[in-house]
């Protein structure tokens, strides 16, 4: 047996192929999977829109995603060392590499900061459900958007919203407390045995990611499961699962659904140059990746799946016929749920485990996208990890509370431009950079079975350019993901 690399023997690590696993699966398993997946699904009707989807999460899984585990792993490094290695065995120089580098983990970072905000929405609700506060609004629509209005405040530009925050003392408006509590409420996760937020970062990937994603991934699957039984057994459910088994063979013909289908996938797998090759230079060089890869993309559909059976039969129970005027993003999970789950039977239970599952998604999320910019200052500036922690948590408090008001925006700006280009670049280094011998072997090592000749042009040819068309597409949609 080959020796690990002696920077990677100092590095932190993953202990075991299921804390691996759970982790990428806690970082692919997003708000995407819970606000946007199921309005896809209605939208595009069921099996018309989760026929494409699939294909693109097979196609997605078996090339983008084993590409960034293996290219993290060989570089034994985050995007910054992992492209430097690409230019310098192309070229004999890392600057040019380096420099690339740097934009997936700008990425990371302003996603994650994007993330902080509605990290602080998710902590706040999961408090009002539990406290019984969220229930108390009953199903009046004034009082629930009005509850969220004044959570997520909104500015047309980012000067406006910087103003307003100024102005109001950047906690007279918005959700900065609640911000803030998420951290200190980490803590006391942690202590309790579930490490949370950004405190898990303090403690590394095997000691804290690890073993907080082996506790929550499996906690969420299973109260998923849970709030699917129940709300199955509710008269009018089965509305909802005749949209989700709808298939229209003329759907298929339009070129929308292909690419929002196309663009959920890319989105929910998480490849973006960032989280999946840090997750990935953690790894032991006796790791499967291709099998790892296949596990997340598997459970990270699964939980699109589970999400997408409790609310599309929970709106169509409540909502009727209404279900086909809801809209995804923030105000499904923040207005119309609320609304649906305290018009149900026993409404505040199913409430506060929903949104235990949304704060479990949130929380196994936001550690990904922070590690990266956190290794960065690691590896390349020498920064012990609790500092590194602690600056970029700074940052990322800082910022995200003083943008609450343009939070939209910022992620949309991520989301369309910086994601998919990390994407993109981390293709491009990996299948045209490195070469086609030493990217084979990265992949290789480790693995049970040798990966099929398909893996290679698949995806220098297909995967990359598809990374290149999210770019495209997001602009000329205004979003895809």
């Amino acid at each position: 047996m080959s020796k690990e690399p002696k920077n990677l023997e100092q590095r932190d690590g993953f202990q075991s192929k299921w804390g691996f696993i759970l982790a990428c699966i806690g970082s692919a398993v997003g708000m995407g999977n819970i606000w946007r997946f199921p309005i896809m699904v209605q939208k595009y009707g069921g099996m018309t829109f989760l026929l494409p989807y699939f294909i693109f999460v097979i196609l997605i899984g078996s090339t983008g995603v084993i590409e960034e585990f293996a290219l993290g792993r060989r570089a034994a490094a985050g995007p910054v060392g992992a492209f430097g290695m690409c230019t310098k065995e192309r070229t004999g120089s890392d600057k040019s590499g380096k420099a690339i580098g740097a934009i997936p983990i700008i990425g990371a970072l302003m996603l994650a900061i994007g993330y902080t905000v509605v990290l602080g929405w998710i902590f706040k609700y999961t408090f009002m459900s539990l406290s019984g506060s969220l229930f108390s609004l009953g199903t009046d629509m004034g009082a629930i958007g009005g509850t969220f209005g004044m959570t997520a405040p909104e500015a047309e530009t980012l000067p406006e919203a910087l103003k307003a925050m100024a102005s109001a003392g950047f906690f007279g408006i918005g959700n900065g407390v609640w911000q803030i509590i998420a951290l200190v409420v980490s803590l006391a996760i942690m202590v309790m045995g579930i490490a949370g937020g950004m405190i898990i970062l303090m403690f590394g990937v095997g000691s804290g990611i690890e073993k907080a994603n082996k506790v929550m991934m499996p906690v969420l699957f299973g109260l998923f499961l849970v709030l699917a039984i129940y709300i199955g057994t509710l008269p009018g459910a089965s509305e909802g699962y005749k949209y989700i088994l709808t298939l229209n063979p003329a759907g298929l013909l339009k070129p929308d659904l292909w690419v929002f289908a196309f663009g959920q996938a890319f989105f929910s797998l998480s490849v973006a140059g960032n989280g999946s090759v840090i997750y990935g230079s953690y790894l032991s060089k006796s790791e499967d990746i291709p099998s790892s890869a296949r596990n997340v993309a598997v459970f990270d559909t699964l939980a699109a799946l589970l999400a997408a059976v409790v609310i599309i039969p929970a709106m169509a129970v409540v909502l009727g016929e209404g279900i086909r005027d809801v809209s995804g993003g923030p105000g499904l999970m923040f207005v119309y749920l609320v609304n649906v789950f305290n018009a149900m039977p026993a409404g505040r239970i199913i409430g506060a485990i929903f949104y235990i599952c949304v704060l479990f998604a949130g929380v196994s999320s936001i550690v990904n996208l922070y590690e990266a910019p956190i290794a960065f200052l690691q590896e390349q500036f020498k920064f012990k990890r609790a500092a590194a922690v602690g600056t970029i948590g700074v940052i990322g408090l800082v910022v995200s509370i003083a943008i609450q008001p343009w939070t939209s925006q910022w992620m949309d700006v991520v989301s369309i431009y910086i994601c998919p280009l990390g994407a993109a670049l981390a293709g491009v280094m990996f299948f045209w950079v490195l070469g086609k011998e030493k990217a084979i072997a990265a992949v290789n090592e480790g693995a049970k079975k040798p990966i099929g000749g398909w893996f290679f042009p698949l995806g220098k040819w297909v995967y990359v350019i598809c990374a290149v068309l999210a770019l495209i597409l997001g602009v000329m949609y205004g979003g895809i993901g």
